[in-house]
């Protein structure tokens, strides 16, 4: 999951980024409202998280310019602008929760995840053969083994599980998983694989985790997978 903070204030931004990366998301930060506006038509984000009070703007044209999109992501106004009025404007203009400033960093990461599954069309119990992730614990299974994962590596098996059977490039991963550009983490995203590998795969007579030759990787059950062409369950060591 990929969020964009648009955020003027450097202490408040540097510390929303570190809650949020803490949770598990790939976060972005947007100082001003021109540079939202581009981060926004650049990428596809889950989810805005946007201040109202900015240098260049106000919010509620960056939320306009957000609006205008065909499908643009959900956003969450976090402001020091707490009367009635403003919220509902706010809410009027577009935006799908309002929170003000001072806030408790927990009742954000509880907003958040409730857009965030409000704007997921799939379950939030996903499920790949013996495979079972809960999306909301945050709790994954092997038959009845429950598996301990990194952020980084929850992140990755879930952006795989929700596109099950769907072959998944390095830049794609690294797109919805990390908070940076995809120049120089090829490596990163086969390492990541390889451990996802040792805890979901290695120990368990059916591989779950396929190399797909020329492309990068792909979950799904072993009795599709054996059908497809080009599928190999072994890691690449080498970028494509």
């Amino acid at each position: 999951m990929r969020i964009l903070v648009v955020e003027d204030e450097k202490r408040i931004a540097d510390f929303l980024g570190r809650g949020l990366q803490g949770a598990g998301y790939a976060v972005d930060i947007a100082p001003d409202g021109a540079s939202a506006i581009q981060f926004t038509h650049d990428t596809d984000y889950d989810l805005v998280i946007l201040d109202l009070m900015l240098p260049d703007m106000d919010g509620l044209k960056v939320l306009e310019r957000i609006r205008s999109r065909r499908a643009g992501p959900p956003v969450l106004i976090l402001s020091a602008r707490g009367q009635v009025d403003d919220r509902v404007k706010g809410l009027e203009t577009g935006a799908d929760d309002y929170l003000t400033k001072p806030f408790a960093f927990v009742e954000l990461l509880a907003r958040v995840r409730a857009l965030l599954r409000r704007g997921q069309p799939a379950p939030e119990k996903l499920q790949v053969a013996d495979l079972a992730l809960d999306c909301t614990r945050r709790k994954v299974m092997r038959g009845n083994e429950a598996i301990e994962l990194a952020p980084k590596e929850f992140g990755i098996l879930e952006y795989m599980m929700r596109n099950k059977g769907r072959p998944l490039s390095r830049t794609m991963i690294v797109e919805h998983v990390w908070d940076m550009d995809y120049d120089g983490l090829t490596n990163i995203v086969d390492v990541y694989i390889r451990h996802l590998r040792s805890k979901i795969d290695d120990r368990f007579p059916q591989k779950l985790i396929h190399t797909v030759r020329g492309i990068g990787y792909m979950i799904e059950a072993p009795e599709k997978s054996a059908f497809r062409t080009g599928l190999d369950s072994a890691p690449v060591e080498k970028p494509v």
